[in-house]
């Protein structure tokens, strides 16, 4: 499937009953809690293939900050332009509602997630030693440890 064929879609409906959005979100973020506690007064772009929901990304505010706070596509739809196209659409809502900047932040064991985010413009810009230590299940990706939040 081409990219060109993805319909990307502001989300509205109840979060809380849709099974396909949360499998998403949880990809990005597999602490359900902490994904809960910002996902109501989150703006969702969704992506769909087929009326399936394919991709998601989630942009918050909190005081003047902006941030692309979660964003995941199914792996049968991973390397298509997808998650370049959903980041795109976040960056355009954001500076919309007048941000001048839009924060993104992974784990240090996100290597695709990094090098994705810097081909979209972003720039590493701190690092959070620990962040994800306390999470209740640890995480692995690339078979490295995911401790650290990378900004």
């Amino acid at each position: 499937m081409n990219y060109c064929n993805f319909v990307l879609e502001n989300y509205v409906g109840c979060i809380s009953d849709d099974e396909a959005l949360w499998r998403l979100l949880l990809m990005a973020d597999p602490n359900k809690e902490v994904v809960s506690g910002y996902i109501k007064s989150a703006k969702i772009v969704i992506a769909k293939a087929n009326r399936e929901i394919v991709g998601v990304a989630v942009l918050t505010k909190t005081k003047s900050i902006y941030e692309l706070k979660n964003i995941a596509v199914l792996s049968d739809y991973q390397g298509k332009g997808l998650a370049k196209r959903l980041i795109k659409k976040i960056k355009q809502m954001a500076k919309s509602e007048g941000a001048d900047r839009l924060l993104v932040s992974t784990g240090n064991s996100s290597l695709d997630q990094l090098a994705l985010y810097q081909k979209s413009g972003f720039r590493i810009t701190g690092v959070m030693p620990n962040y994800f230590q306390n999470y209740p299940e640890p995480i692995y990706e690339n078979g490295i440890r995911c401790i650290d939040k990378i900004n």
